[in-house]
């Protein structure tokens, strides 16, 4: 039997606001699924190895459901433009490139290997529109020990030089990309419309019946950027609001993910809710790039599934502990907007955001729940000062907020352990 026990402080987000810590603790998993957390070592295991962290925090691993892999090499360019204007100027051009294998092997070698480190384990990401490269990015990252969705860009129109198919070619490519990916086991397909603007109604058509046949989970955009809204409304003047052009093709159910959903309204907001639709928070890209400030207690409130994302390359960081430290300050700049009457996230929610609500879009239970598999860091804030002695609660703030080369010694991501730091 595959035994996995781990000792430390042990730290779970099992509900919104709500942490469990376990001092001293175990984390037991059995074939790769979590058995339990454990004050004392179950009599059962007596004399089993158990890996002892000493006093380091032991995490759920993040997951991060809204990056763009084919951006990680600008990570940090452009972020004096609004969105529109920064896609043409810096995410077209460097997407064309990966038109090339070569490079595409190099950059996505480099992400993989760089999102385990900072030990996240789960992913929906988006490549490019390039076959190819899409292949490549899945083999990366299942090597790498990262889990999840990828999708093949499907774009059509409005694309710009070197980054447009026609719709013959992207129906064909993707028909041939899902033929190709079967034999993947930890990275999975996803459909993957690049927002309404970039695909044509046929288009559209085609991944909407593609995702009801295949059974495949969805990825786009939503109401990020008011001039991206207004763009849509000339394209589908049929539809009263922009997620309409998503459900008239089916494209919108429980097994869809939408990024931003910044200027959502009330009847949006509504949408996503009947529907299931999961809302990804991507706070450090709406401030980058200027689009807004999202409703995220507004949407919790009413029962909107939403999780984080980094964003990368709207985002520029891979790390989802400073995505959720983001998202506190995004809440708090919203709380202001909304008179004072919405209150901003704590640590405590926006760690579960990062955790265990983007787990949930995998079929997980919150927290470290018996059955799930195992997703953990092992996290060590030893080096950093203390005013006095910290509370889990506390040191698990801190980490969010403060940066720490090197602090994750450890990661397992679907009950393998899939990087050790070096000493």
């Amino acid at each position: 039997m595959a035994l996995t026990i781990l000792k430390g402080t042990v730290v779970s987000a099992p509900a919104l606001g709500k942490l469990d810590v376990t001092e001293r603790g175990y984390l037991i998993a059995e074939e790769g699924r979590i058995t339990g957390v454990f004050p004392v070592l179950p009599e059962r295991y007596a004399g089993a190895h158990a890996e002892d962290f000493g006093d380091a925090l032991i995490l759920q691993a993040p997951a991060d459901l809204h990056l763009h892999a084919p951006q990680y090499p600008m990570m940090g360019m452009g972020m004096d433009l609004p969105l529109l204007d920064w896609l043409n100027t810096y995410a077209f051009p460097t997407e064309a490139r990966f038109a090339d294998p070569d490079y595409a092997r190099e950059v996505y070698r480099r992400l993989a290997r760089d999102l385990i480190a900072g030990g996240t384990t789960r992913v929906c990401m988006f490549s490019s529109l390039h076959r190819q490269a899409t292949l490549i990015l899945m083999e990366e990252l299942e090597r790498a020990g990262v889990t999840g969705y990828v999708g093949k860009v499907n774009m059509d129109r409005n694309g710009g030089p070197n980054l447009q198919e026609t719709t013959e070619e992207s129906m064909a490519e993707t028909l041939r990309w899902l033929e190709e990916c079967r034999d993947f086991r930890h990275i999975r397909p996803m459909a993957t419309p690049r927002f309404t603007p970039s695909c044509t109604d046929e288009l559209m058509a085609f991944l909407g019946r593609l995702a009801a046949e295949r059974d495949l989970p969805i990825q786009s955009h939503l109401s990020e950027n008011t001039a991206e809204g207004a763009w849509v409304r000339r394209l589908h003047p049929d539809c009263g609001q922009y997620w309409e052009t998503y459900a008239k093709y089916g494209l919108w159910n429980e097994r869809t993910v939408m990024a931003h959903c910044v200027w959502c309204d009330g009847w949006e907001r509504q949408a996503m809710k009947d529907a299931g639709v999961t809302a990804v928070h991507c706070p450090d890209s709406n401030q980058n790039l200027c689009s807004g400030a999202a409703p995220v207690r507004v949407m919790l409130r009413e029962g909107v599934k939403v999780a984080l994302g980094t964003d990368v390359a709207g985002g520029d960081t891979l790390s989802m502990l400073d995505a959720a430290a983001s998202a506190i300050r995004a809440s708090k700049a919203r709380r202001v907007m909304d008179s004072w009457e919405t209150d901003f996230l704590t640590a405590a929610e926006a760690w579960y955001l990062a955790t265990s609500a983007g787990a949930a879009f995998f079929g997980e239970r919150p927290g470290f729940a018996p059955g799930n598999e195992l997703h953990a860091l092992a996290l060590d804030d030893g080096k950093l000062l203390q005013p006095h002695p910290l509370t889990p609660e506390e040191r698990l703030e801190r980490c969010l907020y403060v940066r720490q080369p090197g602090a994750v010694r450890a990661v397992w991501s679907a009950g393998r352990r899939v990087f050790t730091a070096k000493d």
